[in-house]
């Protein structure tokens, strides 16, 4: 065991304690896969990265990211925390324009938002397909939904595996109460979104998190256009606070099928106290960046 340079960091927020933290091990060299899975669980958080040399000549670094229950080949918030950590470490990118992440699902774009402390990831193609009925009923039980809530629904995987549902109202988001062991058993990650009407976010955050809607209010330049919840038994994470990977297949397939704008934001957390804030963007190009903000809670070193 050595000491590493270590950071944990707080995602998708301007502000500490509001987002979602990721314990960011900041030289991962020499540890096996064991070890890795270890720590992860010990930290308990959603996920827990590890930087390592890149093996692609055209990445800056690499990283893999444990869950506590398992590695995942990508995912939204330990990229973006991983690299606001790697650059307030002293990274040097090797490109003026994007820093280049290598994870398993491939190499991932970074950019730097101008005229913001935002960072903003290029999200991995997505596929997309019809969940069967029989597991959509399923995941509507487990949920507690009726059908007519359920607006529309797709299978997306963007290297993580989730099933999108689009909902009726932010409202029937924020009051769900899923059956988070009925879920575990059907081994599907669930995220969920609702369109605001912007003249009701207010009183339906309100009703949700005095503590988020507090917040809220101290942030008048963030009003979101949906709310978003993921739920994720099956990885041993029953509700994660605010999730990059959802959030970029949700705009990919939302904004393809007509379901949301082009450039549109998402608030994630209330219900567990957090006020996360999503940045959404399909360029000319048609590719989908997702952004945020990110901040250093804890900067120290760990035994590893």
């Amino acid at each position: 065991m050595k000491q590493r340079a270590f950071k944990q960091v707080d995602v998708f927020t301007p502000n500490p304690y509001y987002g979602n933290p990721l314990a960011v091990v900041l030289d991962g060299s020499g540890l096996d896969d064991a070890a890795m899975q270890r720590f992860a669980k010990w930290t308990n958080l959603s996920e827990t990265t590890f930087l390592l040399p890149p093996t692609d000549a055209a990445a800056d670094y690499r990283v893999r990211i444990f869950t506590p229950g398992g590695e995942l080949p990508f995912a939204g918030h330990p990229t973006l925390g991983s690299c606001h950590g790697w650059l307030e470490a002293g990274g040097q990118p090797r490109s003026k324009d994007f820093i280049v992440q290598e994870c398993k699902v491939g190499l991932v774009k970074i950019r730097r938002e101008p005229g913001t402390k935002r960072l903003a990831f290029a999200a991995p193609a997505l596929k997309r397909s019809a969940p069967s009925p029989t597991v959509l009923a399923q995941v509507a039980t487990a949920l507690g939904l009726k059908a007519s809530q359920v607006l529309a629904a797709q299978c997306l995987d963007n290297g993580p595996l989730w099933l999108g549902l689009l909902l009726d109202s932010p409202e029937t988001v924020l009051s769900l109460a899923p059956d988070h062991k009925a879920l575990a058993k059907l081994g599907t990650k669930i995220g969920v979104a609702a369109r605001y009407p912007h003249e009701d976010a207010a009183p339906l955050i309100a009703r949700a998190n005095r503590e988020a809607r507090a917040f809220a209010a101290s942030q008048p330049s963030f009003a979101p256009d949906f709310e978003v919840r993921a739920f994720a038994a099956p990885l041993g994470v029953d509700e994660d606070p605010v999730t990059g990977s959802l959030n970029a297949s949700l705009a990919q397939w939302l904004i393809a099928e007509g379901h949301a704008p082009e450039r549109y934001t998402a608030s994630q957390g209330v219900c567990l106290g957090r006020a996360g804030q999503v940045h959404l963007e399909r360029d000319a190009a048609g590719q989908v960046w997702v952004g945020g903000e990110s901040v250093s809670c804890v900067d120290g070193s760990v035994t590893l």
